[in-house]
Order: C-alpha cells, then sequence, then structure tokens
C-alpha cells in the first residue's frame, strides 16, 4: 500500500470505529461535546485568526479573487457566528431514533420506521474554513463519524477550527475520532476517499464545479450531489417595484462568492415598460458589471454579454441579466441554463408565483425573498453541510435530518408467515 493508502485505511478505522460508538451516544453528551466546541472558539480566537492571517496570505499569493478571498476570511463576527451556529445545533432535537413512520399490520406485526446515522460522512471542500465547524457539528449531532478534507488555502484556520471540535469531544466523553482533518494538503487524499468505500458511507461535495465534477465523476462510494449555484431572480410583470430593488441588489452584492448568490436577473417586459432600468441601474452603482444582450445594452453602462454568460456561476460582482416575454419565458431559461439549486420570483401575483414554483425543480425556490437565504442556518437547521442538487435521500440544504438514514423495527408475538 501507498503512503496515502495507508493512511486512509488508518483513518477510516478510526471512523468506523467511532461511528459504532456514536450511533447510540447520548443526546446530553452529543450536546455537550457542541457546546464545548462553541466555547473553545471563543477562547481560541487569537489562535485561529492568527491562522487565518497565514490563509489569506496564501489566498492572496495564490491569485484568489476578492470574492474567494472573502470566502476564507475570519474575523470575530465570523467567529462568533461559527459559534453561535454550534450552540444552535447543539440545541437542537436529536435526529437520531425518531419514529418516522409507524403502523400495524392486520396479522399484528408492528412496524416501526426509525431514523439512524449514515455511518462515515467524508467532507471535501475548498475555502470556506467555517465548513469544518459546520459539517463536523451536524454529522455529530446526527451520530455520524465525519472524515474532512479542507481546501490547501483553508488549511491553517481549518486546523484551528479543528481542534476546538475535537476539545469539545474529549471534555464530553466522546471518541476523539469521531471528527478527524485530513493532515495533507495534496490531493492525492483526495482521491483516496473517493475510493474508500470499506470506510466511508456518503461523500459530500462543497466547492466550485471543477471540485464537485472530479468528486463525481471519480467518486466509487455515493454522493450527495451538489452543483454549482446558478441562482436565477426573476422581476414579474407584477412585481412591487421597491420589494424587486431590495431583493435583487441583496441577492446579488451581500455575498457575491457564496452559492446562494443570484448569477442572473430576469425581467419581464412588462416590467421593463413601466419601471425601466431601475433594477441594472441599482446593480450598476453598487459596482456590479451587468451582462446582458439586446434592449437592455441600451443601458448605460452594461456590457455586452458572452453566449456561456447565461448558465454561468461568476462568484463575483458579475451579474447577467435578459428581459423576458412573462413567466414561461422565463422558467423555460431557468430550465436551460439553472443547475437546480435556487430560484427567486418577484410578484405580488398568487397564481404566477404558483406556476413558477410548480413548474420548476429547483432545490429552493422563493417569492419575495433574497436567494441569500438559500442557507441551512437561515432555514433553522443551526447550519449545513452542503446544498444537494441532486434527487435522492438528500435535497436542499444538508442538516443532521439529512445525515440520517432509517432501518424498519418489526415487533410480532410469536407471528408466523402462512
Amino acid at each position: 500500500m501507498s503512503e496515502h493508502a495507508d493512511m486512509m485505511a488508518e483513518i477510516g478505522v478510526n471512523a468506523r470505529a467511532a461511528a459504532a460508538e456514536l450511533a447510540f451516544a447520548l443526546s446530553e453528551r452529543k450536546a455537550a461535546a457542541l457546546q464545548a466546541a462553541a466555547a473553545a472558539v471563543l477562547a481560541r480566537r487569537d489562535e485561529i485568526l492568527d491562522a487565518n492571517v497565514l490563509d489569506m496570505d496564501f489566498g492572496r499569493e495564490k491569485g484568489l479573487s476578492p470574492a474567494m478571498l472573502d470566502r476564507l476570511m475570519l474575523n470575530d463576527t465570523r467567529l462568533r457566528g461559527i459559534a453561535d451556529g454550534l450552540s444552535q445545533v447543539a440545541e437542537q432535537r436529536d435526529p437520531v431514533g425518531r419514529v418516522l413512520e409507524e403502523w400495524t399490520r392486520p396479522n399484528g406485526l408492528h412496524i416501526q420506521r426509525v431514523a439512524i446515522p449514515l455511518g462515515v460522512v467524508g467532507v471535501i471542500y475548498e475555502s470556506r474554513p467555517n465548513v469544518t465547524a459546520d459539517a463536523g457539528a451536524l454529522c455529530l449531532k446526527a451520530g455520524n463519524a465525519v472524515i474532512l478534507r479542507g481546501g490547501s488555502e483553508s488549511y491553517h484556520s481549518s486546523e484551528a477550527l479543528y481542534g476546538c471540535m475535537v476539545q469539545g469531544l474529549r471534555e464530553a466523553g466522546l471518541p476523539e475520532t469521531a471528527i478527524q482533518l485530513i493532515p495533507t494538503r495534496g490531493r492525492a487524499m483526495v482521491a483516496e476517499m473517493l475510493r474508500a468505500t470499506s470506510y466511508i458511507d456518503v461523500i459530500v461535495p462543497r466547492g466550485g464545479k471543477g471540485l464537485v465534477g472530479l468528486v463525481q465523476q471519480e467518486a466509487r462510494v455515493p454522493v450527495f450531489a451538489h452543483l454549482e449555484g446558478i441562482c436565477h431572480v426573476y422581476a414579474d410583470r407584477d412585481a412591487d417595484l421597491e420589494k424587486a430593488r431590495r431583493v435583487v441588489l441583496n441577492a446579488k452584492t451581500r455575498r457575491t462568492g457564496i452559492c446562494g448568490a443570484a448569477e442572473c436577473l430576469l425581467i419581464d417586459w412588462q416590467f421593463y415598460t413601466k419601471h425601466g432600468a431601475v433594477l441594472i441601474e441599482d446593480l450598476l452603482k453598487a459596482g456590479v458589471e451587468v451582462r446582458t444582450e439586446g434592449e437592455l445594452l441600451k443601458v448605460p453602462g452594461t456590457t455586452p454579454a458572452a453566449p456561456d454568460d447565461f448558465g454561468r456561476e461568476f462568484l463575483d460582482k458579475i451579474i447577467a441579466a435578459k428581459l423576458v416575454d412573462g413567466v414561461d419565458q422565463a422558467i423555460a431559461h431557468i430550465r436551460k441554463y439553472g443547475s437546480n439549486h435556487t430560484e427567486a420570483i418577484l410578484t405580488e401575483n398568487d397564481a404566477t408565483a404558483a406556476r413558477f414554483f410548480e413548474r420548476l425543480d429547483s432545490a429552493i425556490l422563493m417569492r419575495n425573498a433574497s436567494t441569500q437565504f438559500a442557507d441551512g442556518g437561515e432555514f433553522g437547521m443551526g447550519g449545513e453541510i452542503g446544498i444537494a442538487t441532486g434527487k435522492l435521500h438528500a435535497r436542499g440544504p444538508v442538516g443532521a435530518d439529512q445525515l440520517c438514514s432509517f432501518k424498519y423495527l418489526v415487533t410480532g408475538d410469536g407471528t408466523i408467515r402462512t
């Protein structure tokens, strides 16, 4: 075996052993581990921020865009957010052991479908060091062991946050190998994880198109699909102007580097005829490059769109924009160019909103709300391990509930089958 295969085997065996113990760990102990980890994040603030400085320097040398550097950056506010997220997950009800459904058959058999952990989860992610805490917390809450492989650019920050998670496990008397961080920057361990069918039950990729594409192509382990966040906002003819202005600006500019950032604005012709180019002008004033075509190119400051700008995840202060003739044309455009992540409609017309919701199958559909709410924390999950855009098992924000499978418990009374 190679050095990396040996490392994977050791980590995998430890994860399997930890998962077996976590499957029946008391809710109180899991909660205590997360609360202790939250306290450690705040107590070790200086250590984490010093580590983040090293990563930010590395990111700049690597030529990361401002939006990607924003993903990487930690400060007091974000550390408080990480600690709060850990506490919120700790306070949630334990998803393990929930009776999802139960019934009694005519022959007297009583059947229960009960939530259980998946086992061992592998998380491969880029840039965002907070995923170390989010993924560790949610997997632990759902009774899973987790193997984390962070991006090379977030190496030091992830290691510092990982130390806080291990401290929490130690203080709660849970196996420290319940959460493990791959201790190298090399990509060889990614390949090892993708074929570690003996140790890992599911892989969750969290990163750009290149990473996710590699995982989906190469993985032998099942994958929670997470494609790009090519999120659309459609301003309908019956949209309220002020609501539309607020939502469009927030959806694009609040944080441009996250997967819930709007990447394409669709404007109904009747809205445009009535209100003019106000939505485009707001974006331009905010420093957003608006790439468009046809009539919208007459708006001063806009840029001609290339053919591949529609259906592109910019992750930057850039947005594609297009005029459409009604909700059906908007739906057709999204079906062609979207990634089944998150779409929003701005309208006061209930029937139009219902049509938009009914005829699109993206994981998240919104009405009169910013796509930046596509986040497990904002959904009340305390955090998320990612946004799943596939249709099997988990979809949308993947929280603790989605990190469970189930088993059937069948009780009889000497019952036999005739």
